[in-house]
């Protein structure tokens, strides 16, 4: 990157795992355009990056992301409706990159996860959340819609819950939150992070284009109907990928009762690379 990243910081490890922290602490990790912009940036950059494994996506100090910034949004009151769109667009693009990364993705959630930091969550495959964690859509109690995030949070909670919570801005705890489906699974804040690494160890037990292909499929199959149609295309893919290497390394795996070896397309030296790039304390001027 040609500047160091002000907002966020980021780093991947000798396995692969990514990790993007919102580092904003002063304004409660809100986000503005600076820190949309460096988040898209990260993650497009991490998504090209073939040996990456997991994004691991969570935040310092005691609050997840209080969403927006209310300072900016008052800004952009004052602009014009192209303005205004402009600024809606990069985070329906943030909320987009974030929910088509190819390899698994894994949220860290602790505290207060407000408005648009709830987009964030939906995006990723997997939410894991302290007992401390409180979330609300409290844009209707600004006069706002929380638009961008809806269709993401309509896929996880469902039309008659989003319409419940969307319209009272209630504060739903961790709990509730597990059994809407916004989480998977709490934990006591200090085990959140242990969980987290156990998460992403289990994930790298896994065949990794496997994962992909996964991620991809679940996107294909949604809300298609059940038919002639989805089953051809469902019976393809799977005869497809029984010849993949992937798949012929995991057989043999079983059979031999040995760990797979899967194979990445990134090296260490990559991913050291990858790290010089995109981290801020290492990034270039």
């Amino acid at each position: 990157m040609n500047q160091q990243l002000a907002h966020i910081k980021c780093s991947i490890d000798h396995r692969g795992v990514a990790s993007i922290t919102l580092a904003r602490e002063a304004k409660r990790n809100s986000f503005n355009q600076q820190t949309i912009t460096e988040l898209i940036t990260t993650i497009e950059l991490f998504a090209e990056h073939p040996g990456i494994r997991v994004l691991l996506l969570q935040a310092n100090g005691k609050v997840f992301s209080a969403g927006a910034d209310l300072s900016g949004m008052q800004q952009m009151a004052d602009a014009s409706p192209e303005q205004n769109y402009q600024d809606a667009r990069l985070l329906a693009q943030l909320m987009r990159v974030l929910d088509t990364f190819p390899a698994p993705t894994v949220a860290l959630v602790q505290g207060a996860a407000f408005g648009g930091a709830l987009g964030l969550i939906c995006c990723c495959d997997i939410a894991l959340l302290a007992d401390d964690a409180k979330f609300c859509l409290s844009e209707v109690k600004l006069g706002l819609i929380p638009a961008v995030i809806s269709p993401y949070l309509l896929r996880t909670i469902g039309h008659r819950q989003l319409s419940r919570y969307l319209l009272s801005a209630e504060i739903i705890n961790a709990t509730t939150a597990v059994n809407l489906g916004l989480g998977h699974a709490s934990h006591k804040v200090d085990q959140l992070a242990n969980a987290g690494e156990q998460m992403v160890k289990q994930l790298l037990l896994n065949a990794p284009m496997a994962q992909q292909r996964g991620k991809q499929l679940i996107r294909q199959i949604a809300d298609h109907p059940i038919n002639d149609t989805l089953a051809d295309v469902t019976a393809e893919k799977l005869a497809l990928i029984r010849n993949d290497s992937e798949a012929c390394e995991g057989l043999a795996a079983f059979f031999e009762k040995r760990p797979p070896n899967w194979q990445l397309n990134g090296d260490e030296a990559a991913l050291s690379q990858a790290t010089t790039i995109t981290d801020p304390k290492r990034s270039q001027p």
